[in-house]
């Protein structure tokens, strides 16, 4: 009989509710606007030549490495960042080595990891999902060959500072350490310019998010020239797609775009985050494109209040300290307008439900 590798049967399966989203989909953390104009006149441009031939990446990494002002050498383009998350587990990590992450956070990084055949080392977050600084630097051990931080991280909006992640590299030389930006563009600070500096420091970016082409799947991952040679060894040179890789040099160029976008996001979030204080709603201040917040035992009451009405959310009660959780994506400023006119209408409902609701008066954001 044939069987899988014994990593295999460990890995916890993830199984993303895709399914029947109709409707204003605040439940992903997508682009909830589109695409740049450019993107979609270079799609409606394609010949038949470009679909007929594999694609040819080096240029538009080039494009993409002046556009994040690093190397060529230091860039490589995936498909998505969980390529770039995978391509790292398969570059570093033997079986019974480490993987050290914060939790809650990106499933992911478990994921791919665990099929690797690593030891899953979590840490839970510090009060009010705090990034748990000291204790990941205390769990750190010759097996630790990959360290994964996502700032800001999914689902809690919370970051890292710098010199918090500067000391992660530096205690652990012998591991690799992932700084996942992939909502970089919602909040703006970065470990970046330190690639080519810090051996061990790696850093992923994403277009599925302001940039609006998640349905095309393409990310970057950098990291010092030397490291990314060896990343490459264990990647496929055609592993991103030839519209990917066309769409993706319209998109960094039109900067205006992205930057009008982010700017309703940004503002979004402030009056989303105002709302719930207003409303006594407990949450947790964000920096990223959507907020989460707690519902306690009516949270699946609420998401199917809010889909009736036409907006998605998403249910975040099986990650861990997140019991009781629901996650909403910020769009523009008029579904902004749709999605609080919702959540006060549903909170109300609830609220006078005979099933407890919590509220939590509290000051927080």
């Amino acid at each position: 009989m044939l069987r899988p590798r014994k990593a295999v049967l460990k890995v916890k399966e993830y199984h993303p509710p895709l399914g029947g989203r109709q409707g204003l989909r605040l439940d992903f953390n997508e682009n909830t606007a589109g695409c740049s104009p450019r993107v979609l006149a270079r799609l409606g441009a394609l010949g038949l030549e470009t679909l007929a031939k594999y694609p040819e990446r080096e240029s538009v990494e080039r494009a993409v490495a002046g556009f994040l002002r690093l190397a060529p050498a230091q860039v490589l383009l995936t498909n998505g960042v969980d390529e770039a998350i995978h391509l790292l587990c398969q570059t570093y990590i033997e079986p019974g080595d480490e993987l050290l992450i914060p939790v809650p956070t990106y499933s992911m990084y478990e994921i791919y990891a665990a099929a690797a055949g690593a030891e899953i080392v979590g840490v839970p977050a510090g009060e009010d999902f705090r990034f748990p600084a000291e204790a990941l630097l205390r769990q750190i051990t010759p097996r630790t060959r990959l360290i994964a931080v996502a700032t800001p991280n999914n689902p809690t909006g919370s970051v890292a500072g710098e010199s918090v992640l500067l000391k992660l590299a530096e205690a652990a030389p012998d591991a690799a350490l992932l700084v996942d930006e992939a909502y970089f563009e919602f909040h703006q600070k970065t470990v970046m310019p330190r690639i080519g500096s810090i051996p061990n420091l790696f850093v992923a970016r994403t277009f599925s998010k302001a940039f609006g082409l998640a349905g095309l799947r393409a990310g970057v991952l950098a990291g010092c020239a030397e490291q990314m040679n060896l990343v490459r060894r264990v990647g496929s040179p055609y592993s991103v797609n030839a519209v990917a890789l066309a769409c993706v040099q319209e998109a960094i160029a039109d900067t205006a775009h992205i930057d009008g976008y982010v700017t309703q996001v940004r503002r979004g979030r402030e009056r989303v985050q105002s709302v719930l204080r207003e409303l006594g709603i407990k949450f947790w201040p964000s920096e990223a494109n959507f907020v989460l917040f707690l519902i306690g035992e009516q949270r699946l009451a609420f998401v199917e209040a809010m889909r009736r009405r036409g907006i998605l959310v998403r249910d975040r009660n099986s990650d861990p300290g997140c019991a009781g959780c629901v996650r909403i994506t910020i769009g523009t400023d008029a579904q902004t307008d749709v999605a609080i006119a919702a959540l006060r209408e549903v909170i109300g409902e609830l609220s006078g439900a005979n099933a407890p609701l919590v509220v939590t008066r509290t000051s927080l954001g």
